[in-house]
């Protein structure tokens, strides 16, 4: 079995009767690592004595108090937005029941780049044994922004902070398309390269080919599915759609902000421009199965799932959509 994504730390989490993942000593005193809480050689006696002492017990209870004695004002607020996240974490069973109340109550002061890491350590966990690079590639959609252009006729996804600066060594076409600089090494993943991800997945340094009909936005829409059977336990299947074609929008969601506003448009009667048409990456038709508790006014009918790119080539998936839109009439979770 390979293993993927150790950046996540889910090699530093548990795993409760449920399936869901409990935060350990030692992945809260990851987030004591960070550069940010990590003292520096002028820190005050008080910061560097609050930080030893949760290096020792990082469940310690915390007075505000304690933080408002530190004497740096960017220290303090580091720490009051840490312990708050700590906090969050240690208030719930698993990490999936701190996400889903987040996602529900709103995100708040907790930084989305927080979010982000339990969105892949979920992630993780849920795509634990997964052989299907495709999939797992996808799925870093959920947690990472996607830069996107047209190149020899396909639509290309690359991860926006590896377009950003990339040290990799080696040149291709497809950097110039994409703005990259020059050093930078980006490849397409395909069954050629596909067994190369599991020495990379670290890197996000493979591109996704999400060309309508192919195999990337298959891959997303079962990484949907998949996701929305862990946090919410109830079964749909994701058909990804080539055209829009006899499309009834009686529910839709937006998987991204951009995807959002084309539906608004849409089920306001609106007609969309042909940019408009162009900024969509994805349609997908979501049914679910079984006996669901579906809102009376949605049941019998499919979920459009709206995914579009801003003008200048950028997609930022909104996962937390699939738990708050979904025409769910009680959210069950797993956590």
């Amino acid at each position: 079995m390979h293993d993927f994504w150790l950046s996540c730390g889910h090699h530093l989490l548990d795993r409760d009767e449920g399936g869901g993942l409990v935060a350990t000593d030692e992945f809260l005193k990851a987030y004591l690592a960070r550069p940010e809480l990590t003292p520096p050689d002028d820190a005050c006696v008080v910061e560097r004595t609050l930080h030893a002492a949760l290096l020792t017990n990082p469940r310690r209870p915390l007075d505000a108090s304690e933080i408002a004695a530190i004497a740096d004002k960017d220290a303090r607020e580091n720490w009051t937005i840490m312990i708050a996240f700590r906090d969050l974490l240690m208030a719930h069973r698993t990490i999936e029941g701190a996400y889903l109340h987040l996602v529900r109550n709103g995100f708040g002061a907790t930084p989305l780049l927080f979010v982000n890491q339990i969105v892949h350590a979920i992630l993780r966990n849920l795509l634990d044994g997964s052989d299907d690079v495709y999939a797992l590639r996808a799925a870093e959609m959920f947690f990472r922004p996607q830069r996107l252009t047209t190149y020899e006729g396909s639509l290309i996804a690359a991860d926006e902070e590896t377009v950003a600066g990339s040290n990799a060594s080696a040149a291709s076409p497809l950097v110039s398309m994409l703005g990259i600089p020059a050093e930078a090494a980006i490849d397409v993943l395909n069954d050629d390269n596909a067994h190369d991800y599991w020495e990379r997945s670290d890197r996000f340094d493979m591109a996704l080919d999400l060309t309508a009909g192919r195999r990337g936005l298959a891959a997303l829409g079962g990484v949907i599915a998949r996701w929305v059977r862990h946090l919410l336990a109830i079964d749909v299947a994701v058909e990804p759609l080539t055209e829009a074609q006899d499309v009834k929008l009686t529910w839709y969601v937006g998987l991204d902000a951009q995807g959002t506003k084309i539906g608004d448009d849409l089920w306001n009667g609106e007609k969309l421009d042909d940019a408009a048409l162009g900024r969509i990456v994805g349609l997908y038709r979501l049914t679910f199965r079984d006996d669901a508790p579906v809102l009376d006014k949605a049941k019998g009918e499919p979920i459009y799932l709206i995914m579009a790119m801003t003008p200048d080539g950028m997609l930022r998936v909104k996962p937390q959509n699939l738990v708050t839109g979904l025409p769910i009439r009680h959210l069950e979770d797993v956590s």
